[in-house]
């Protein structure tokens, strides 16, 4: 798929997202599915404790997220570096870019959580907040399945308070969520395989839980940060070490 650079700029910079339907093709979309099916039964016993998670650890079938796929094999490498993703990237930041990880995104049947209303900006600690997130569907996504809400607008407005939620995976929400202007300006992307969402990291966004008894809902993120973006890093370490106490006790 073509797109018009300044018109997908100009629709990012209003309004913190954009959708671009059909980024991949079918045949593309299918290739990918294989690469994670593969990925799964051989990367998984080798990857670093922390980058992959399940709904109920008990069960292989209920695999949640994997993280840093692009360190464990070159094919997710070349998705992501001097790639059409990439080109994206710098076209909305307006800069070179850094793919900071590759992820693979799951909501199994039932027991698939909703993912809390929050910020991605709030854990990368950038200054400035340069840096976005890309979304793709690798199944059909909808309403049961828990398809992604942005509120329009809302990375113009700064960084919303956080407080900790109990969703594996995303462990910071936005505590005062919900408010008429939250309301009225969430729009709900129900998306077909292949198709690509990008968000700028002080976009709010969300996604309900699974509700479906037989689907389950795939996806891919890549995310990218600017060079003008630098890290708080150790702030960065101190919500990590946190982070890893509080896993500890599940």
């Amino acid at each position: 798929m073509s797109f018009a650079p300044a018109a997908v700029k100009g629709s990012f910079d209003r309004d913190g997202y954009i959708y671009l339907p059909g980024f991949l093709s079918p045949e593309e979309t299918g290739v990918l599915n294989r690469k994670i099916e593969r990925f799964i039964a051989e990367r998984i016993p080798v990857m670093k404790a922390g980058h992959y998670f399940y709904e109920d650890k008990n069960d292989p079938s209920t695999l949640k997220q994997m993280q840093d796929l692009e360190k464990y094999d070159d094919w997710f490498l070349s998705m992501a570096v001097n790639s059409r993703f990439s080109e994206i990237a710098e076209t909305l930041l307006g800069e070179p870019v850094t793919c900071k990880t590759v992820e693979y995104f799951n909501k199994p049947p039932v027991i698939g959580k909703a993912t809390p209303p929050h910020q991605d900006g709030y854990y990368f600690m950038l200054q400035p907040q340069q840096a976005l997130t890309m979304w793709l569907a690798l199944e059909p996504v909808d309403e049961e399945n828990g398809c992604v809400k942005y509120i329009r607008g809302s990375h113009l407005k700064g960084m919303r308070s956080h407080g900790r939620t109990a969703t594996l995976g995303f462990s910071q929400g936005i505590v005062d969520f919900g408010t008429a202007e939250d309301q009225a300006e969430e729009v709900a992307f129900p998306s077909q395989p292949g198709d690509l969402l990008v968000h700028h990291s002080l976009t709010i966004h969300r996604a309900g839980a699974n509700t479906t008894a037989d689907r389950t809902r795939k996806a891919m993120g890549l995310i990218y940060w600017g060079e003008s973006a630098k890290e708080d890093k150790e702030a960065k370490e101190r919500y990590m070490e946190q982070l890893a106490k509080e896993r500890e006790k599940v």
